[in-house]
């Protein structure tokens, strides 16, 4: 029987969880079956990123127009795939990289490249008659991945005083996945309640927590632990907390630039010792860019005195890439990583960097963006790999619950048994 080939590419600019444009990419097949994929859109964004490429035009969605992208598929892209089989995710993957040709997709643009990767990705599985998690894993994926839901936002991602960026519970001591939805749906609710008892404001950040002011940085820790035991859980038992600090959105002449409750500077090693205080104090299981991405030296730190406690979390020091991964593995820096297909382009380099972090002992959490769709493409990736681990947002706002139903729909169907805890104890 004749392989399926591309026939046509189909691309359009359509919206964001934000209200910014972004791509939308129809990858169709010579036997008629179509795969769509849509690309997110981060809002702290590592330096090292491959490059998210925008129109710069003022006279089209505030510079943020996405139509560059698009030619560069109709007109490059497009034109060497047709004819080439759909079903060899690795060569299709190749191909775009060549055609790009730099190393940071600056040529074609990242988003073009993953629309497309995307794409072809959701066609030949629909050709295959198989989920992407199984056409991509196979006989590999044995877990659901354990869920890290941002419930309260700052930084970057809301209009508040918070420093830190994310404020995660991790529902990772109860025994399937639909539970631990449940779980952490009963301790958001939760949660408004007792801030609407305190007279603060509830509405949401980009990623659905809740986004408001707070005495300091500390302060949103012991409200969630508040409300994981009202909600009837046990902290430290049934759910534990993470941080995502974005540290390098602090970072400024070898110091981190706090403002809150007033604006301070602090070296890294005063850093560490601020989250050796709250680990003391808090369940917390896991520090996302708890330095910055250039501050290698004291990412070792960090790593030394903390890695043994925590999962010490690389998101824009690595940024999905192979060769910063390696570096940080020979260095000792971190012991997981981040992945994110905006930041490196492709399908296959996105698995390939979950595949070296985990042979060498890291571990790997699979993530959305702060600027989603509906798409819940990285919910079959996060089966797929194996990682046991997902990262995607509040139980709140229909791009993010997307990842978390498309979950409880692949335990149904495949009896996959949860992560748990199993992926953050190794």
């Amino acid at each position: 029987m004749a392989r399926p080939t591309i026939a046509r590419i189909v691309v359009r600019e359509i919206l964001d969880s934000r209200g910014n444009p972004t791509l939308e990419v129809d990858c169709i097949l010579n036997n008629g079956v179509m795969g769509r994929a849509s690309v997110p859109s981060g809002a702290s964004v590592g330096s090292f990123e491959a490059l998210e490429l925008r129109d710069k035009d003022p006279r089209r969605y505030l510079g943020k127009g996405v139509l560059r992208a698009i030619e560069n598929i109709h007109n490059i892209i497009a034109p060497r795939l047709v004819g080439i089989d759909a079903t060899d995710q690795f060569q299709i993957d190749k191909i775009l990289i060549e055609l790009d040709g730099t190393k940071n997709k600056s040529r074609l643009g990242a988003n073009a490249v993953l629309g497309v990767s995307l794409a072809v990705c959701r066609a030949a599985a629909v050709c295959a008659g198989l989920p992407i998690y199984r056409l991509l894993g196979g006989a590999g994926t044995r877990l659901i991945p354990t869920p890290f839901l941002n419930i309260i936002n700052g930084g970057l991602h809301a209009p508040n005083n918070l420093d830190v960026q994310e404020y995660m519970i991790v529902p990772a001591g109860i025994e399937t996945f639909r539970e631990a939805i449940r779980a952490a749906a009963e301790i958001y609710q939760t949660l408004k309640k007792i801030l609407e008892e305190k007279n603060l404001p509830t509405t949401v950040g980009d990623e659905g927590g809740m986004a408001p002011n707070f005495p300091d940085n500390e302060a949103p820790l012991h409200v969630i632990m508040e409300a994981i035991e009202k909600a009837g859980y046990h902290p430290g038992e049934d759910v534990y907390l993470a941080i995502d600090v974005a540290a390098s959105t602090l970072y400024e002449n070898n110091n981190y630039i706090f403002t809150n409750p007033q604006e301070r500077k602090v070296g890294a090693n005063e850093l560490i010792d601020l989250y050796a205080e709250w680990i003391d104090r808090y369940p917390i299981i896991s520090i996302e860019d708890g330095l910055a991405e250039e501050d290698w030296n004291g990412w070792h730190e960090l790593t030394t005195q903390l890695g043994k406690r925590v999962q010490l979390v690389g998101d824009d020091i690595f940024v999905t890439n192979i060769e910063r991964l390696q570096q940080g593995i020979q260095q000792g820096t971190a012991n997981a990583v981040l992945v994110k297909p905006t930041q490196i382009g492709t399908v296959s380099e996105t698995i390939d960097c979950v595949k070296v972090a985990m042979e060498n002992g890291y571990r790997a959490i699979v993530s959305h963006r702060s600027g989603e769709t509906d798409d819940h493409f990285i919910a079959d990736l996060a089966v797929a790999v194996n990682c046991g681990q997902i990262k995607t947002g509040a139980p709140c706002r229909g791009e993010r619950t997307a990842k978390y139903n498309r979950l409880i729909r692949i335990e149904e169907e495949d009896r996959l048994p949860y992560a748990g805890l199993k992926m953050l104890l190794r």
